[in-house]
């Protein structure tokens, strides 16, 4: 197999997921990223994951 070039991993993100930009403080990131981290997901995931845990309430 070779390797995907990025054109085709865009497109076929383009064409299969919505994006949504988030705005936090500085110095926020990272500490989001590091617990995405620790627990094995994306940036993206945590913060799916956080939102589908707040509307299941």
């Amino acid at each position: 197999m070779g390797k995907t070039s990025a054109a085709v991993k865009n497109r076929y993100n383009a064409k299969t997921y919505d994006h949504i930009n988030v705005l936090v403080k500085k110095g926020e990131k990272e500490r989001y990223k590091k617990i995405a981290e620790e627990k094995g997901l994306s940036l993206s995931q945590l913060f799916v994951n956080a939102v589908e845990e707040y509307l299941a309430k």
